[in-house]
């Protein structure tokens, strides 16, 4: 068996289109889209995704107002960006890129965020809304992986879906979205993890498997079950190469499975910038 591949740049490409139209109304209205990005300190990979997200805005039209501090900044610092976007009405929604240096207080930024503002959908309040069914940003990687699995056609909706990995980014909000009552989910789903027993026997119960444990290679061809769904969200570097939770012999056995790249990526960067658009359609 050959997998249908799961290209996400394809449909990236298609919604970041359908978003350019929306943007392109919102202006017509006199009401601009505006993301703010923080980024501290010079790693070489946050630099590099936020230019990526800026350059997803361009093509759609959302302005990017971005701020740099240097690796010396405090907390205070910080903060003190983060206040001056939550009141700046230019800005409809936030970017607090991750990881923050040492010695800065991670979670103590990300809650200063006007949870209207949070356009990773992180948010406790967001994260709350998602639990209790209430419109508001999603997570930006579940939803994009949610998108991608109805781009295609995988039936979701009755189905098993077994998510490895439980981290606050990807597993857990994924596990609350694909169980809620919602197009394109309504599933049962089982939450593993790396220390779960016969890993494999879990995985091959799932008609969609999605990998997000961030352990190269972690599922394999025989952990699967054949013709169905695998979705690799985890990922892990070797050098500066990428590498997927997924084994390349998966594809033989999967009906449909994302690529090493171009896969979950690209639909995580357009669910970010409709989290931004959404925003500013919510501003008054």
């Amino acid at each position: 068996m050959t997998a249908t591949l799961l290209d996400g740049e394809r449909v990236a490409a298609r919604m970041k289109m359908e978003l350019a139209d929306r943007v392109g109304r919102l202006r017509a209205q006199g009401r601009g889209v505006g993301l703010g990005t923080i980024l501290v300190g010079d790693d070489h990979s946050s630099a590099r995704y936020v230019e990526m997200k800026h350059a997803d805005c361009a093509e759609v039209g959302v302005t990017s107002i971005h701020r740099h501090l240097p690796s010396s900044a405090t907390q205070a610092d910080v903060e003190a960006v983060i206040d001056e976007m939550n009141a700046d009405p230019e800005v409809q929604s936030i970017l607090v890129q991750l990881p923050l240096p040492g010695g800065l207080d991670e979670e103590r930024a990300l809650l200063l965020v006007d949870p209207a503002k949070d356009v990773d959908g992180l948010h406790p309040t967001n994260l709350g809304r998602l639990v209790m069914g209430v419109p508001g940003p999603l997570p930006c990687t579940p939803a994009g992986i949610v998108e991608l699995l109805a781009a295609y056609d995988v039936p979701v909706e009755g189905r098993h879906v077994v998510i490895v990995g439980r981290g606050l980014t990807i597993g857990r909000p994924l596990a609350l979205l694909l169980s809620s009552k919602r197009p394109g989910c309504n599933a049962a789903v089982t939450i593993a993890h790396t220390g779960v027993a016969d890993l494999g026997a879990l995985t091959r119960l799932g008609d969609v498997v999605v990998a997000a444990a961030g352990s190269a290679g972690l599922i394999r061809a025989d952990m699967i079950r054949p013709g169905a769904a695998v979705v690799g969200a985890g990922t892990s570097f070797e050098g500066r190469r990428l590498l997927s939770d997924l084994a390349d012999d998966v594809a033989e056995v999967a009906g449909w499975v994302t690529p090493r790249l171009g896969g979950v990526g690209p639909m995580t960067r357009a669910m970010l910038v409709r989290n931004a658009v959404l925003a500013a359609e919510r501003t008054r």
